[in-house]
């Protein structure tokens, strides 16, 4: 797999977006008053209905209401982008020839639920003057380890073979080059027929690691793992290909459409490897989740990556004023855009600790960021938090760093 180049990989996106607000809020262009592009995102998460729809089952006109609920909070917060799940457990919110409709809409997997959230999705954010980014998860199958509760014709089932029970969920395989091809073709359709603005993944590669638990792909690395030195260099390659192969196919689809991924904040401590953060983190992505995250960015696979720096400023095990520094020399000289992810549904959360009783928690974590030239913008999980904002944590954040809409870099 070689280098994928800045040139070759992002191309500005077309088109002015919408007007749809006061002219106070009126998005500003960095040619015309010097205000720089920065972008300003919320995750909209489906899974388990977590943000949305707020039950399954509601009729299409409530479920519609809703997601348009959640575009007009984006914009009333001077945010400029909505990262939508649109395929949560290998289901999809649109009409795929590929999987069947989520569970999340009418709580049946597989049943129609009469409207095209993806499509409205996408119409609407644009008309609102956001952006709308398309999340997927790549191998997530189901929360639960019962293949029977799956309809008869999901893939999963047609393909048992693909299929690795762990954790009490059910994963595709990463190991076998047919899952491969066959998340990419699914997740890709999307790409195919609607006009959004990126392809963005979540931190789920390999499964996180659960006590006691094996991931069974002994049969797939006895099939495809010769000539690597063990299976964690082997598994991290199953991996690197699925996201080199997509960042290539989205270009060669809609060079305009960009991809982008939000990976678990720390990529190894500094006492597991020299170039690692200086943090204790219990979990590495490189090693835990066989993700490189930062190699794709030094190889410039990526148009953008969100690290989860889900923790406050003085976190011993990982501060967010340690790991914003390093994810920001990480992408030094890569043309990949830098986000941070911030995690706005701890704020005022009385089981989180003292910093997060704080509502200027957060904007700390913005100031924090103004001195590193390669953040260049930041995103909330998510959407019910910015919408109910528990503590005024981001009202704070609009007051002190947003005071008027802008664009999000290119």
């Amino acid at each position: 797999m070689g280098r994928i180049t800045r040139r070759s990989l992002t191309v500005a996106a077309a088109g002015a977006l919408a007007a749809t607000v006061t002219a106070g809020d009126a998005l500003a262009e960095g040619r015309d008053g010097g205000h720089r592009p920065q972008f300003r995102g919320m995750w909209l998460a489906t899974v388990a209905n977590r943000d949305w729809p707020s039950k399954p089952g509601l009729p299409a006109e409530r479920q519609r209401a809703e997601l348009l609920g959640f575009l007009d909070t984006a914009v009333h917060r001077r945010l400029n982008a909505v990262v939508f799940q649109v395929r949560p457990t290998a289901d999809a919110l649109w009409p795929s020839p590929y999987e069947p409709w989520a569970e999340c809409l009418t709580g049946a997997q597989g049943k129609d639920p009469g409207w095209d959230p993806l499509g409205t999705a996408v119409r609407e954010a644009h008309r609102r003057g956001l952006e709308l980014h398309a999340w997927f998860n790549p191998y997530r199958i189901a929360n639960h380890t019962d293949p029977s509760r799956l309809i008869p014709t999901h893939p999963a089932r047609v393909h048992p073979e693909w299929v690795v029970p762990y954790g009490g969920k059910l994963y595709y395989n990463p190991g076998l080059p047919e899952v491969r091809r066959f998340v990419q073709d699914a997740m890709l359709d999307a790409v195919v027929r609607y006009d959004i603005d990126a392809v963005h993944w979540d931190d789920y590669f390999y499964p996180y690691p659960v006590a006691g638990q094996v991931f069974d792909d002994d049969a797939a690395y006895e099939r495809h793992g010769a000539g690597f030195p063990d299976r964690a260099a082997w598994r991290r390659n199953n991996i690197d290909r699925l996201v080199y192969e997509t960042a290539v196919r989205v270009k060669r689809l809609k060079r305009r459409v960009r991809f982008g991924i939000s990976p678990f904040g720390v990529w190894r401590n500094q006492a597991t490897d020299p170039l690692g953060s200086a943090t204790t983190a219990g979990v590495q992505t490189y090693d835990d989740l066989y993700a490189d995250t930062r190699g794709w960015v030094r190889r410039g696979w990526l148009d953008y990556v969100v690290p989860q720096v889900y923790w406050n400023i003085g976190f011993a095990a990982a501060d967010y004023a340690v790991l914003v520094p390093w994810w920001s020399e990480a992408v030094r000289d890569t043309g990949v855009n830098l986000y941070i992810g911030e995690a706005l549904y701890k704020a005022g959360d009385p089981a989180q600790p003292a910093p997060w009783q704080d509502p200027a928690e957060l904007s700390r974590h913005l100031t924090l960021d103004q001195g590193f030239p390669q953040v260049r913008g930041n995103v909330y999980f998510s959407a019910k938090e910015v919408a109910a904002d528990r503590n005024g944590a981001m009202a704070r954040v609009v007051a002190d760093h947003y005071p008027y809409r802008v664009r999000p870099p290119r």
